[in-house]
């Protein structure tokens, strides 16, 4: 009897699941198609190549920095949109970070931002033979626009500055201020100098507030699996990690390599570096994630339906299979990442002192104090010294009912129907982060239809962006420019 009712219960039970993952749909929204906009795509893909063609790169050591670069970068941009310099006000701030300011009809209402950064990361020395076409040439193909920061993120910069000319060529006039706001060193992340923190400490001292900002994130990323899902997945970011560089070490005598003791101050540090490896952050589901995979399950085909309809039930074993990936773990849990290490300075000497330097990406919520004590709990040796070298706290999320992140909606679905939207944590850094003193609603998308393989090339040998993807970009932001200025 027992095994009967036990058996009934299954039963109802799949019988329920199955009927819940049928109904398991889409939530039904009506959004217009957007109206074609006036783009010039020819001369955004060649502003782009020949932006791309100057190498702003940023270092840790700002004494490396070649300013020559940008106030190259900086003349360029006053040739190619001569509206907007005649239009705005174009302020440097820090070393070569940049503010245009477009008044608006009205000054009590809350400006927009959108942001973008000029700097872009070297190329590894020694694969510079390695790209298809040189790192900085900005070739045009007929399918390619190459180069460093074409996709990270010149791409984002350019569309910005070439919506915005397009508007005043077309005589628009914002009811509420517009802030262009261009980093320098972005690509530095956690340093205690920052462009970004100077163009916020500027905005702060004088009273603005900002009603939105917009910046770097998720594309229109293309997900096709057969049999599950053909979708475009628009990935928002509504918070961004944490970032916090620790050096640990462990001193000790050091001496000649022929009499050494059982373990050198390389080996004990070895020890910690292997406690900290196995004893990762606990995970956690935050709210964003259950969001994220419900908004792509509902577009799912029946057999995905039906596995994430029933998220609540499968929580525990899709956290332990995201746990056993390590891209899909730094989803759910602050990662750790050794990344230098340093013991003698010869082969036949003892070191004296050994350290490592560990990167850690804070989840929401886990603080850099709770990081320095998670190490001192986790490694065993009590000889170890711990110093925070830099860093950044994780930020908060932002809501997903405000007027910019509904408008980035109504545009998406707009220009391409067939997707899913939801929000996310960026894993990386942004310069967003910093205006949160003075904004709530920040926002990390770039409206490019990039492939998962593309984006891995940033960073990277042969970063490319399509030029097909441009033209659709300037008249994304032109339509979220004018939809938020509007009002």
């Amino acid at each position: 009897m027992f095994w009967q009712i036990l058996g009934g219960i299954l039963l109802a039970f799949l019988l329920l699941t199955a009927i819940r993952a049928a109904f398991f749909r889409p939530k039904k929204k009506s959004f217009p198609a957007c109206a074609p906009e006036n783009v010039d795509a020819a001369r955004a893909v060649r502003h782009l190549s020949e932006a791309i063609r100057i190498p702003t790169i940023s270092y840790p050591d700002e004494t490396q920095m070649d300013w020559e670069k940008f106030r190259e970068f900086h003349a360029f941009l006053e040739k190619a949109y001569p509206l907007i310099h005649q239009h705005t006000t174009r302020e440097q701030v820090s070393s070569a970070s940049l503010i245009f300011h477009w008044k608006g009809k009205n000054s009590a209402l809350d400006p927009i931002a959108l942001l973008s950064h000029q700097d872009v990361v070297p190329v590894t020395a020694g694969t510079e033979d390695d790209w298809t076409h040189p790192a900085f040439s900005g070739h045009v193909d007929e399918e390619f626009i190459w180069g460093r920061g074409a996709i990270d993120m010149k791409n984002h910069l350019i569309c910005t500055m070439e919506a915005v000319e397009t508007l005043l060529e077309e005589g628009y006039e914002p009811e509420r201020d517009v802030y262009i706001c261009f980093g320098h060193d972005e690509e530095v992340v956690g340093g205690e100098l920052s462009g970004a923190k100077d163009i916020v400490k500027t905005l702060q001292s004088r009273g603005v507030h900002l009603d939105s900002v917009l910046d770097e994130g998720g594309p229109f990323l293309p997900v096709k699996v057969k049999g599950l899902i053909d979708k475009y997945i628009i990935a928002v970011g509504t918070s961004e990690k944490g970032y916090a560089d620790y050096e640990i070490s462990i001193a000790a005598k050091g001496g000649h390599s022929s009499a050494p003791p059982n373990h050198s101050a390389l080996g004990e540090l070895a020890v910690a570096i292997q406690e900290l490896e196995e004893n990762q952050f606990k995970s956690k589901f935050l709210p964003y994630l259950p969001k994220l995979l419900k908004n792509v399950g509902r577009s799912m085909s029946y057999a995905g339906r039906f596995v994430l309809c029933n998220f609540w039930l499968l929580r525990p074993l899709l956290k332990l299979v995201l746990k056993k990936i390590p891209q899909a773990a730094s989803l759910i849990r602050t990662t750790t990442a050794v990344t230098m290490a340093e013991g003698s300075p010869a082969c036949n000497v003892l070191p004296q002192k050994a350290t490592a330097v560990v990167n850690f990406r804070m989840m929401p919520g886990t603080t850099r104090a709770d990081v320095e004590k998670h190490i001192r709990k986790t490694v065993s040796n009590k000889k170890l010294e711990i110093r925070y070298l830099k860093g950044k706290e994780a930020s908060p999320f932002s809501p997903t009912d405000s007027r910019a992140y509904l408008k980035i909606e109504e545009l998406c679905f707009g220009q391409e129907p067939n997707s899913v939207m939801a929000p996310f944590l960026v894993m990386g850094g942004t310069d967003a982060c910093f205006y949160e003193p003075i904004c709530e609603n920040i926002y990390r998308f770039s409206p490019f239809r990039i492939t998962p393989s593309l984006l891995t090339a940033a960073h990277a040998t042969d970063e490319r962006l399509p030029v097909a993807a441009v033209g659709d970009a300037v008249a994304f932001f032109k339509r979220y420019v004018r939809g938020l200025t509007e009002s």
